[in-house]
């Protein structure tokens, strides 16, 4: 994105403490919607640019999905691997305290990458309110994330492509990249509800491959004792790369920015591409294998159930109303913006932003 356009961002906004290390930046890019709600993510490598980028995400799923926040999001540049969890605990409350001035009056913070409930208790106990960020623990009133809004959400946005693409669920073939709290749920809300087949599996040590079918409670336990899916048997390891180039009907991206290069388009046999994680690819890229014939359901369409999730907690409303909201919210807009695109001969993406754009002008 530009710098600075007619829809923002409104506020940028870095902090930095000498004591603890801390270096973070906010950015609050438009909240003619409400207030500005956005993940922190904590990286070695995150910035300014990436986090605007970020927000303005968060400024068109926000208005996609129908509730009323504007999009902000926010980055701490730290390695969580290379430090204790002391030491990025106090990282978290120092980041929270310097935040106050925009917390929760016009942000309003959530987990993101390498951040959950525990890091949302500390935010939240360093702010001194209870509104100053979701994500967090049941015993504080929170629905983290852990919960699995998110995958939830990817899986309902899939049985309403799914069935725009003709595709059976119960007889497709699905490859989910990336075994976290996106993807994990994903394939289990696909056991539970479709007994669907899920063949293929990443995570960061490589690719699990069974045309026969991969099983999710088996699956599970071989990642947590063995720390990777690649120890599952019986199945075929293979390289990172390879889970966007196999023999699947269904992909499901859920994990790295950046999955899908241009030199890949050739490569993808799959016929629906459901984005669990943010911009697995770039717009160029889909318009491409959109004009090849493949679906693609938007990240900021397929992926909000996190953020509706959060607007539940930050209302006070419970797990079920969570799910219930999540469910309607994302088979509502899904279908919405794939029936503009079949309308309007156009990509989804472009049928989401001329949708969500078009909620935000109307409040501007």
């Amino acid at each position: 994105m530009t710098e600075y356009d007619n829809f923002g961002p409104e506020k940028v906004m870095r902090v930095y403490d000498p004591k603890t290390g801390m270096r973070g930046v906010v950015v609050i890019d438009n909240t003619s919607l409400g207030i500005g709600k956005g993940g922190i993510r904590m990286t070695p490598s995150v910035t300014k640019n990436e986090v605007a980028l970020l927000a303005r995400i968060m400024t068109w799923k926000n208005a996609l999905v129908g509730i009323p926040f504007g999009g902000a999001k926010s980055g701490v540049i730290a390695d969580d691997k290379k430090i204790s969890k002391e030491e990025k605990l106090k990282i978290v409350k120092s980041f929270s305290k310097a935040l106050k001035e925009i917390c929760p009056s016009i942000y309003v913070a959530g987990p993101d990458m390498s951040m959950a409930q525990e890091e949302m208790r500390a935010f939240a106990e360093a702010n001194g309110s209870m509104k100053a960020c979701t994500g967090k623990p049941k015993e504080m009133g929170g629905l983290p994330h852990e919960l699995g809004s998110t995958g939830f959400g990817v899986h309902r946005a899939m049985h309403v492509a799914a069935k725009h693409a003709g595709l059976d669920l119960s007889s497709a073939k699905i490859a989910i990249e990336g075994f976290g709290n996106v993807g994990s749920f994903v394939a289990r809300f696909l056991k539970e509800h479709d007994n669907a087949k899920v063949v293929a599996v990443s995570d960061s040590k490589g690719v699990i491959y069974n045309d026969g079918g991969i099983d999710f409670e088996k699956l599970s336990q071989v990642k947590k004792e063995t720390g990777s899916v690649v120890n599952y048997r019986p199945g075929k390891p293979c390289p990172c790369s390879k889970i966007i180039d196999l023999p699947v009907d269904i992909l499901v991206p859920a994990a790295i920015p950046d999955l899908i290069r241009s030199g890949d388009v050739n490569k993808i046999k799959a016929k629906l591409i459901v984005e669990g994680s943010n911009i697995p690819m770039t717009p160029e890229i889909e318009e491409v294998l959109h004009k090849k014939g493949v679906l693609i359901v938007p990240d900021f369409v397929a992926n909000a159930g996190g953020v509706i999730s959060s607007y539940v907690e930050y209302n006070g409303g419970t797990e079920k109303e969570m799910f219930d909201l999540v469910d309607k919210k994302i088979t509502d807009n899904t279908r919405l913006v794939l029936e503009r695109s079949k309308e309007r001969n156009i990509n989804p993406r472009d049928a989401a932003l001329e949708i969500a754009k078009e909620r935000v002008l109307e409040k501007m």
